[in-house]
């Protein structure tokens, strides 16, 4: 295991808190039970990250599996990340990856130039999850290299198949939930096509909702119960063609079907403003 290896799981262990070590490198299962039973979690960080590294020495650890490491300490802390997302008009990806338990694809990109390594320290994370076109990515760098994502994801598409052994697939599921998700697939598609019909949408870019409405409770001598005015909230939905993606929701799995009136009746009033008060 070379220096930068090393460093790199060092910096990676240090961002652990140690309420969530053990987990984590248990999920990362490269070291063996047996060396995780030598670790005494209660002495200084410093003491032990020096061990975890040793250990990770005597296994000869490689660049994937610290890249690895720090795809599972991501996955811990998705929430503290903020993630945009793209739409794919190809298949599954099948750069390295790890695939959790909610079907959902990790990928880890650490971007480098012809004349610079790739910064392991500055990575963009992929996730996608399989039977949706979408993927969400991390980190303001993608900006600048998403057409090299893009051109990533097209060349791996395109000239290396999509293995079953890679994605864990179950070749003996039960044909009974085939048979369900094919029967919710064909009802959401009838509940979309009733909703938006089969033709392209209205171009729209934003509908707006101002709510308008007093505060309940059955608790007395609130101080919200006794206000005379209604409390107000204004919510904006914006797309480049709000409609159109607002009619893939469902199909994607993202929302349920049908979606909330309040969403659909937009082409039928032809408004894109709305105001919601108590009736």
């Amino acid at each position: 295991m070379d220096e930068t290896v090393a460093e790199f799981i060092k910096r990676t262990i240090l961002k652990i808190p140690m309420n969530e070590l053990i987990t984590i490198l248990k999920a990362w299962d490269f070291l063996s039970e047996n060396q995780l039973q030598t670790i005494n979690f209660r002495q200084r960080k410093e003491s032990l990250v020096q061990h975890l590294v040793r250990l990770c020495e005597e296994k000869h650890a490689s660049l994937n599996d610290a890249a690895l490491l720090d795809i599972i300490y991501t996955q811990f802390h998705q929430h503290q990340k903020i993630w945009d997302v793209f739409q794919m008009s190809k298949g599954p990806v099948t750069v390295s990856f790890r695939e959790t338990e909610e079907n959902a694809v990790w990928i880890r990109i650490a971007w480098g130039t012809q004349y610079t390594k790739p910064n392991q320290y500055k990575p963009t994370y992929v996730v996608y999850y399989s039977q949706t076109p979408y993927a969400f990515t991390s980190s303001s760098r993608l900006r600048r290299n998403a057409p090299l994502l893009g051109q990533i994801f097209e060349t791996h598409n395109s000239t290396t198949p999509l293995q079953e052994r890679n994605l864990g697939l179950d070749i003996n599921m039960d044909s009974r939930i085939i048979h369900e998700n094919i029967a919710e697939k064909e009802r959401v598609q009838q509940i979309t096509q009733e909703t938006f019909g089969d033709y392209p949408q209205p171009r729209l870019e934003f509908a707006q909702y101002k709510l308008e409405t007093k505060f309940k409770s059955d608790l007395n001598g609130s101080i919200l119960a006794e206000r005379e005015e209604p409390l107000r909230c204004l919510i904006k939905f914006s797309s480049p063609h709000l409609l159109e993606a607002l009619k893939s929701l469902a199909p994607a799995g993202i929302a349920d079907a049908p979606l909330s009136p309040l969403l659909t009746c937009i082409p039928n009033k032809r408004m894109n403003y709305f105001k919601i008060r108590d009736k």
